[in-house]
């Protein structure tokens, strides 16, 4: 694919900064400005077909540290049990706790999770609470839903899978609910329960 510096008369389109992956969408023949995000001045023309930009496989490996220890953090101020999708937006935090059966993920304004994003659908994605489990299903988005880097039509979800829609990564976390039950050790068991 090559490169688009600025300057360069694009046309309309969509074309992706290919430092940072920042989108940016033009309605004219334009010349490609500085990238808002990083400041990079190269861009290759966006697809919706190609991977690239998309895949939780493509953030780098310190990027991939930090998540873990801002999640940890995220999780750590999370009071109430239940479920919930956290994502980073403007480098706050957001805790969209999971309340109804369907939530829906995309562009459209009716979506539950919405992000104004060229790479993000108007219907992207469905999360699905029913009595066996939560579920993402992808929702005839033209980029696909990523679980855990692996693209899927509907996957079952466990504490701490990270989700991809567009460039947003989210992570589902589901905080139990603490019982008063009594613990007993292996050793304990048989006296307390003899005495």
């Amino acid at each position: 694919m090559q490169a688009l510096t600025s300057g360069t008369l694009a046309g309309t389109g969509t074309f992706r900064c290919v430092e940072c992956d920042y989108v940016v969408s033009l309605a004219a023949a334009d010349a490609l400005p500085a990238c808002p995000s990083c400041g990079g001045t190269e861009y290759a023309r966006a697809s919706l077909f190609t991977a690239h930009g998309v895949s939780a496989a493509s953030v780098p490996e310190q990027m991939e540290v930090e998540a873990e220890q801002w999640l940890g953090g995220v999780r750590d101020g999370i009071e109430n049990a239940g479920q919930y999708l956290v994502y980073q937006e403007d480098g706050a935090a957001v805790v969209h706790e999971l309340t109804r059966e369907w939530t829906r993920i995309g562009r459209s304004l009716a979506a539950d999770v919405r992000f104004d994003d060229p790479t993000v659908s108007r219907r992207h994605a469905l999360v699905v609470r029913r009595a066996d489990g939560v579920r993402v299903l992808d929702d005839r988005s033209l980029n696909g839903v990523f679980v855990n880097s692996e693209r899927v039509e509907w996957h079952a979800l466990r504490d701490g899978d990270e989700l991809v829609v567009g460039r947003h990564h989210l992570w589902f976390v589901d905080v139990p609910a603490v019982t008063g039950t009594r613990e007993f050790s292996a050793l304990q068991a048989p006296q307390a329960l003899a005495g």
